[in-house]
């Protein structure tokens, strides 16, 4: 595996252990050794996304699997994976599942066209 490769692993192991806290693209650059604007390029390269597409959608799944295994409240849940709000959680949410965080948890987590 090529040094960019092994970087960019390393890195989303890295965000993948710290998506409970807030995650800034200049404070993910700064802690990677790279500008931001060359990390988000090799970032892009290497996995096919954005950082900030990847990390939005890792807090995503983590949230459907919460709502689906806990009793913890929407807004709970949302602010646990760092949501502005539970508007914001549940909007972008419904985009992904194609359903309210609500009827997911209804639901079981089963996506409404899922056979």
């Amino acid at each position: 595996m090529e040094l960019p490769a092994q970087v960019i692993e390393t890195l989303t192991d890295w965000i993948d252990d710290n998506l409970h806290k807030p995650l800034r693209i200049d404070d993910i650059a700064r802690h990677a050794g790279y500008s931001k604007w060359h990390l988000q390029r090799l970032f892009h390269h290497h996995k096919g996304e954005s950082i900030g597409r990847y990390i939005r959608e890792k807090k995503l799944r983590l949230a459907a699997q919460d709502l689906r295994a806990t009793n913890d409240r929407v807004l709970d849940i949302s602010m646990k994976y760092g949501f502005d709000s539970q508007q914001t959680f549940t909007r972008l949410f419904t985009r992904k599942f194609q359903m309210s965080p609500g009827t997911w948890r209804k639901q079981g987590g089963t996506p409404v066209n899922h056979c």
